[in-house]
């Protein structure tokens, strides 16, 4: 029996790689004989940059830079063979998870850090860019990014405003006219794992916000300086941002990266996926064993575990879910070629007794799916 092992992260928990390693150890305490493939994966949040240079080879640069709420943080630059292209993740420099809970507040956070890691790209030598944006901290539509690299937002004083989300509505002029001169020169590639708009009920800050820390009346003031932004953008720069799909990813950094960057949208998991030539790997096992730390509704708009399903359901290849957490609205996911979901936690527990527990759930969870496949599996008498 030849499986592949392909989870992502499980958020603030256990990295892929990690993951991978016990869902190896589930499936061989149930059937030693198998032959396990592990890759660990991402979708353009945490773990990218370990996923893609794990994939293709390169090296991983250290930076020191600003973190979200204005500490200094320490993120890595992945920098393929070729040496032209970097990969950076939002998440290690503008991440949730370098934010003690207590501290969540999307007013005050800021994308400024990922901006130092684009400029530390650029005077490598970089001009080819892939930028994973999830898992981020941050609702300020990119503008702390695009302060990083030169550009400047002003008030009705014609001072510049301060960082963070909290800080839109001030904004009447832009000025990219101190922007670094490099980028006209790169390609970008916007590594995202989600589709939202900008604002309204589907964007950025009603649909993540809270995650970040965000009150219903912050959700309320950053929507609209989300939507005051985008309208400062079309007047000063001509580009309408609003409705773009995307746009609303990472707090609106998705937005601010198409607009004051020649930045492109792409599906994260594809581009990993790629990077690892899943395609033609896949064809050669009998079943994908993939997982996440929370599966739900928002699992369908292009994260991991469906990423990896719509690849190996074009060659017939079972796909099982090993999560975390599963919620009740998942029963589409079985239409995007997911065979099976499943849920690590025996017993009722806190999240705080999962996480702690975490490597030997999910072994046990993949040994009784092993199990149960080994049952269907007997050759009749």
């Amino acid at each position: 029996m030849k499986i592949l092992v392909a989870p992502n992260s499980y958020k603030g928990c256990l990295h892929a790689y990690e993951v991978a390693e016990f869902m190896e150890q589930g499936i061989l305490e149930a059937f030693p004989q198998a032959e396990v493939h592990k890759m660990a994966v991402a979708d353009g949040g945490e773990g990218t940059v370990k996923a893609i240079i794990g994939a293709i080879g390169g090296r991983l640069h250290e930076v020191k830079v600003t973190g979200p709420l204005g500490n200094p943080v320490k993120a890595d630059i992945g920098l393929m063979k070729e040496g032209h292209t970097a990969v950076i993740e939002a998440a290690s420099a503008s991440g949730l998870t370098l934010v003690p809970k207590e501290r969540l507040n999307p007013m005050l956070t800021t994308t400024y850090g990922t901006g130092q890691l684009i400029k530390e790209a650029l005077e490598l030598g970089c001009r080819k860019l892939i930028i994973g944006i999830g898992g981020s901290a941050t609702n300020d539509g990119g503008v702390g990014m695009a302060q990083a690299l030169g550009a400047r937002f002003l008030n009705k004083d014609g001072e510049n405003i301060g960082y963070g989300g909290g800080e839109l509505e001030s904004i009447c002029r832009i000025d990219l006219s101190d922007m670094d001169p490099r980028i006209a020169e790169c390609e970008f590639i916007i590594a995202s794992d989600v589709t939202n708009p900008l604002c309204g009920e589907n964007g950025a800050s009603a649909v993540f916000g809270p995650q970040k820390g965000a009150t219903p009346e912050m959700v309320r003031s950053l929507d609209n300086g989300l939507l005051h932004l985008s309208r400062v953008i079309e007047s000063e720069l001509g580009k309408d941002i609003a409705n773009l799909q995307g746009a609303g990813a990472a707090g609106g950094l998705g937005g601010g990266l198409m607009a004051f960057l020649p930045g492109k949208m792409a599906r994260g998991i594809d581009i990993v996926l790629e990077a690892a030539d899943f395609e033609n790997r896949v064809q050669q096992m009998d079943f994908v064993i993939t997982g996440e730390g929370h599966t739900d509704h928002q699992t369908s708009f292009g994260k991991t575990p469906v990423g990896i399903a719509r690849l190996a359901k074009k060659f017939n290849v079972p796909v099982i879910c090993i999560s975390g957490g599963i919620t009740s609205d998942v029963q589409g996911l079985y239409e995007q070629g997911i065979n099976v979901i499943v849920g690590v936690a025996q017993r009722p527990m806190t999240l705080e007794e999962a996480m702690i527990h975490a490597p030997a759930l999910i072994r046990h969870a993949v040994s009784s799916v092993i199990r149960t496949l080994m049952i269907t599996m007997r050759p009749e008498a």
